[in-house]
C-alpha cells in the first residue's frame, strides 16, 4: 500500500481524490476494453426474449461509429432458417437464439449466444467484434451455449443441435 502525505486539513492530495472518484463512477452501459458499450435496449430486448418468451431471436450489431452495440433485429416467430438468413454473409454480428429441440422425454430450450464472424468480413471489423464480444456476453445473464460461426455450415441447425444437446439427458 502506498502512503500519501496529507494536507494540513488531513485530506489526501487532490490528484488522489480525482483518481478515486473517477474509478468509482459507473455508467449505465457495460464498456469493454475496445471502448464499445452495450446499449440499454440490448439488455431490455434480451430480458423480453428470456423471460417473456415472446421473441425467438435477437441480432446485435455495432453502431455506425463503432462505439455501441445495438439491437439490429428481433423476431417473434421465425424458423431457424429465417434466423440464419438474417446473419449477413460478409459482416460480423452477435445474436441470441432461443434454441428449441427434442431430447428424451420432451422439448427443451437453450439460449444460445452466437458470435458470427464470416470469413468474408473485413479484418478490421472482425477484430473490433472479437474485442467487444465479452462486453455483450457478460451482460446477457442466462446464456446456455456459445456458438462461434465463420461460415454458414458452422451455424447449421444440426451442428448447433449437436453442441447444445451434449451433456443434457
Amino acid at each position: 500500500m502506498r502512503a500519501f502525505a496529507c494536507a494540513a486539513d488531513g485530506q489526501p492530495p487532490a490528484s488522489v481524490l480525482s483518481l478515486s472518484s473517477s474509478a468509482s463512477n459507473s455508467s449505465a452501459s457495460v464498456t469493454m476494453s475496445s471502448g464499445v458499450s452495450v446499449n440499454q435496449s440490448c439488455l431490455e430486448t434480451y430480458q423480453t426474449l428470456k423471460l417473456g418468451k415472446k421473441l425467438k431471436y435477437i441480432v446485435f450489431k455495432l453502431s455506425d461509429d463503432n462505439k455501441e452495440i445495438q439491437v439490429e433485429k428481433s423476431s417473434e416467430s421465425a424458423s431457424y432458417d429465417d434466423f440464419v438468413g438474417d446473419l449477413p454473409p460478409n459482416s460480423p454480428r452477435y445474436a441470441v437464439y432461443d434454441f428449441e429441440y427434442e431430447k428424451g422425454e420432451g422439448k427443451r430450450n437453450k439460449l444460445c449466444f452466437y458470435a458470427w464472424s464470416p470469413d468474408e468480413a473485413k479484418i478490421k471489423d472482425k477484430m473490433l467484434y472479437a474485442s467487444s464480444k465479452d462486453a455483450l456476453r457478460r451482460a446477457l445473464v442466462g446464456i446456455a451455449s456459445e456458438i462461434q460461426g465463420t461460415d454458414f455450415s458452422e451455424v447449421a441447425y444440426d451442428e448447433v443441435l449437436d453442441k447444445v444437446s451434449r451433456g443434457s439427458a
